[in-house]
């Protein structure tokens, strides 16, 4: 039975651990450069002693027009890169592994009309009007995610994670709620994960890690398994979440965790030798304990507990008492409406000794 304190492989990376610190967006800690701000090095090299097996930075953007926030970080010009070394080398000091989410916000970010597989009238009221991508703005923004990531490459990161999921582009190309093409992107809707992803490997090289944050329904958990068992082949590891408009009853009413959590030990039926992460709703190390028995996944994402308590991860491995996130009122600290009267991390809740 897998342990929270083993470590595994993700391609030539050895993760200590079994907890995962997830791509979380830290709002307006930036500006509209996109660079990143002494406040982000502060906090990963916070993470890393925290003790999580691997970290994965928050969302950063391959173009300044695919931003999902007008404060994202970004890597879309040089410039930009020696602020990713100071990270990299954060998180380093500690011996944990750094991986860079790259990520195209598509209809769910700030541009007035943005790429889409397909034209698109949104019904969401977070989501922008879509204009279908011509094939030359396909090929620019493939580029651009190789880029990208040869970008993090000379930062000195170990890798990086395609953002495939969370209504983003990529997930726009995966649903058939939004991808109504009729060329070649429509006819395999994976083609444009498939071309990025083989693309970085062949720019960045075979030691270079190169995961993907993947739907396990999109819009069906049917879907997202056959999504899972063709893109496998590209990568070293697959990081399961939600994606556009998901459809998400084929999770028993009766499962124990959340439907990412069961979606997520699906993938991992289906693929048994590919290394499996699953995110949502866990908040504390007998959570994550448990969730790995029942699952057989690898890695278990902890989002709000490391935001809430830095060593969230020292303390559930020792049996300690991690601390709750509190779901402040009134704005959470960490949000785009974030409130300072409540700041993190230090606000939470720990249980009285007994």
């Amino acid at each position: 039975m897998k342990q929270l304190s083993d470590s595994f492989q993700i391609g030539n990376l050895t993760l200590k651990n079994r907890i995962a610190v997830p791509a979380m967006v830290c709002f307006d800690w930036t500006d509209d450069s996109g660079t990143v701000s002494d406040r982000h090095i502060a906090h990963y090299r916070a993470l890393a002693k925290g003790g999580a097996g691997v970290i994965f930075s928050e969302a950063v953007c391959v173009t300044k027009r695919g931003r999902l926030h007008n404060t994202q970080l970004g890597l879309w010009e040089d410039e930009q890169i020696e602020g990713w070394k100071k990270l990299a080398d954060a998180c380093h000091e500690s011996g944990v592994p750094f991986l860079a989410q790259i990520h195209h916000a598509g209809i769910n970010g700030i541009d007035d009309v943005a790429d889409c597989p397909s034209d698109y009238t949104p019904s969401h009221p977070h989501h922008t009007p879509g204009k279908e991508m011509t094939l030359d703005r396909i090929v620019y923004i493939r580029n651009a995610f190789v880029k990208a990531a040869l970008r993090c490459k000379a930062a000195g990161l170990d890798g990086v994670e395609l953002h495939g999921c969370h209504g983003y582009l990529l997930s726009q190309f995966l649903s058939s709620k939004v991808n109504h093409r009729t060329d070649e992107y429509g006819e395999d809707r994976t083609l444009f994960v498939k071309e990025i992803l083989e693309s970085i490997r062949i720019a960045c090289g075979k030691d270079f890690c190169v995961g993907l944050r993947l739907a396990a329904y999109e819009p069906t958990l049917a879907d997202g398994l056959r999504h899972a068992k063709e893109l496998a082949p590209f990568v070293d590891f697959i990081d399961i979440s939600y994606g556009i408009q998901s459809d998400t009853t084929a999770c028993p009413e009766d499962f124990p965790f959340s439907a990412a959590i069961y979606g997520a030990m699906e993938v991992k039926n289906a693929l048994p030798d590919m290394p499996i992460f699953g995110v949502h709703g866990i908040v504390s190390g007998e959570m994550a304990r448990e969730a790995l028995a029942l699952t057989g996944i690898d890695a278990i994402d902890v989002g709000k507990g490391h935001l809430a308590n830095y060593a969230f991860a020292n303390a559930a491995l020792s049996g300690q008492d991690t601390g709750t996130c509190l779901h402040c009122k009134g704005g959470c600290a960490w949000g785009p409406t974030g409130n300072p009267e409540n700041p993190c991390p230090g606000k939470i809740r720990f249980l009285k000794s007994k």
